[in-house]
């Protein structure tokens, strides 16, 4: 069993350092999927790099959206900020990938966000 597992770990560390090394090329914007999970309201939220956004009690700030070289629709790479709106308490900081979005994911008792696509337009 524990040779099973090693072996899906290290092919799962193999596929996503695979997909890092993928020439990406920066867009202009992204969409973000938000969830509050106590109302079970989902929200999608379009977003430019470089502006923020607040979605209920989180003031979410997109730094950067990478998607794979001519293949906009492809995997999309976020780097995101997340605080929390009156508190300033850092939330999330980092890249959340949208086809893995387990990976990185945003860890808050009420909301969930994750990344949707980049947006070049």
């Amino acid at each position: 069993m524990i040779r099973a597992w090693a072996l899906a770990l290290g092919l799962g560390l193999v596929a996503t350092a695979s997909i890092a090394q993928q020439e990406t090329q920066a867009a202009t914007g992204a969409v973000l999927r938000g969830l509050d999970k106590i109302n079970g309201k989902v929200v999608d939220i379009e977003l430019p790099v470089g502006s923020t956004v607040q979605f209920d009690r989180l003031n979410i700030t997109l730094t950067e959206c990478r998607y794979p070289a001519g293949n906009p629709s492809g995997n999309a790479y976020a780097g995101l900020q997340i605080t929390e709106a009156g508190q300033g308490n850092v939330v999330f900081s980092g890249w959340m990938i949208a086809s893995a979005p387990a990976l990185s994911a945003m860890d808050h008792a009420r909301y969930d966000v994750w990344v949707m696509r980049c947006t070049t337009s």
